[in-house]
């Protein structure tokens, strides 16, 4: 028997997928589907059952079906996909500015489910090739639901990683708002005076948050601090990114910085403003590398950053994590302390604001503060609470235009989607075609 004939026989055929399936049910850890070799056993050598009913079996020499061939490449394409989404990886755009100048809006990503392992989906019954809404509708139903379970990934995650993850404010969406923060603006404005102008409001699962994509610079244990716009871990600074930028003032001897200058360093002219009462550039975003450059310029006489050294007007609008009468500032935050799983702390009035979401949102407890300021948890006294699950801090890398973890808190481990593994696309929306196209990022590993 030659090799062709081995590998084309059915017995081999059946070897090799219900190797593959039985090594996938292992990983699933759910063993109720091992009677799915049932299937492959019949789909490869019984065939008594015509599990591809949609197929038409046509007689040797009969004219093909165009339409059913066009129904059967669908199908299988929707299957294939949608088990790659949910166990390897998954297509997301960089919706925002703030990830650059490592990652770009308009970047189109492959997200690795492999790195930290992938969810086994909390809401399986989805339309395919959606996340959580078609139109101004939810493509999803909550008839079926699982609890979270995540399989074993190659690692967890650290410090450093970019990492996708549902946000974890978007347990709420206003119907007329859903891109907006709902908690913060109730804090602005006010509950029912939101709900009034931009709801009603919709309650989303953890999986089916809007995705976003920050730079993990704290994890579970870790304490952090940020001094002058910079990361401080466990007393120790971070490891500046390449791409980690802040925003500075440029003053110059009352010249525009040359236009060719601007464009090498790759800042956007339409949002760079000159202000001739300075003179200057009030905020610009620079990373260390570009910054070195723009004071090496000949009519640049200095060039500092916009520190907020105490809560400004803007902070007051947008407070900072955990929302209570403080001096921190997003360039001046903490000293905080991420959650890890295990470990337990006291409760008392003052550290109770940086813990109560997860106590009642994120593990699920009920949570109630009585008169004189006893906590009760699940209905008993409680002194002390003990985490179920770690958590994670994130940060833009674009540190002065990102809403991140100094703005809404941790981010709880069952909320990470993945890593950012390829950038396959990169468009510029503020150009037109062929000129918005930014060849360099073609296949660019993240």
């Amino acid at each position: 028997m030659s090799w062709k004939d081995i590998c084309h026989n059915k017995w081999t055929k059946f070897v090799f997928w219900a190797l593959l399936y039985v090594l996938w049910v292992i990983w699933l850890g759910s063993y109720w589907w091992l009677l799915g070799l049932i299937v492959v056993f019949d789909l490869l050598v019984t065939q008594k059952v015509n599990w591809l009913f949609w197929q038409k079996k046509y007689k040797e020499g009969e004219k093909h079906n165009e339409l059913l061939d066009w129904l059967d490449a669908v199908i299988f394409a929707v299957i294939v996909v949608t088990f790659i989404n949910i166990f390897f990886f998954q297509a997301f755009k960089i919706p925002s500015s703030s990830m650059e100048s490592s990652l770009f809006t308009g970047d189109h990503l492959f997200v690795s489910k492999l790195t930290y392992g992938p969810r086994v989906p909390e809401t399986p019954l989805t339309i395919p090739f959606t996340h959580n809404a078609i139109g101004s509708r939810e493509s999803y139903s909550t008839l079926i639901t699982n609890d979270y379970r995540r399989l074993k990934g190659f690692r967890e995650v650290k410090r450093g990683d970019i990492v996708v993850f549902g946000f974890p404010n978007g347990d709420t969406v206003l119907t007329k708002a859903p891109a907006e923060d709902y908690y913060s603006l109730c804090r602005v404005l006010g509950r029912e005076n939101v709900i009034d102008r931009l709801g009603p409001v919709k309650v989303r699962p953890s999986d089916k948050k809007d995705h976003y994509v920050k730079r993990c610079v704290a994890v579970a244990g870790d304490s952090l601090e940020v001094r002058d716009g910079l990361v401080y871990v466990n007393g120790i600074k971070e490891d500046v990114q390449p791409g980690m930028q802040l925003s500075y003032r440029v003053v110059t001897n009352g010249q525009k910085i040359n236009s060719k200058v601007i464009e090498k360093l790759g800042i956007s002219a339409e949002g760079l403003y000159f202000d001739s009462t300075m003179p200057g550039y009030p905020n610009m975003f620079l990373t260390g590398s570009m910054l070195e450059q723009v004071r090496a310029c000949g009519n640049v006489i200095t060039a500092e950053p916009n520190l907020e050294t105490v809560p400004s007007v803007y902070n007051s609008f947008n407070e900072v994590f955990p929302f209570k009468d403080t001096e921190w500032t997003r360039d001046y935050y903490g000293k905080i302390w991420i959650p890890k799983k295990g470990v337990t702390v006291p409760l008392s009035q003052e550290n109770l604001p940086l813990y109560e979401r997860i106590i009642r949102d994120y593990e699920h407890n009920t949570l109630e503060v009585r008169d004189g300021g006893t906590v009760m948890i699940n209905g008993e006294k409680a002194d002390s609470y003990t985490f179920r699950q770690d958590y994670y801090f994130m940060m833009g890398d674009n540190r002065h235009n990102s809403l991140d973890s100094r703005y809404w808190g941790f981010v709880p481990e069952d909320h990470v989607v993945g890593r950012p593994a390829l950038v396959w696309l990169s468009t510029d929306e503020g150009k037109r075609f062929p000129n918005s196209i930014r060849w360099r990022r073609f296949f660019k590993f993240v």
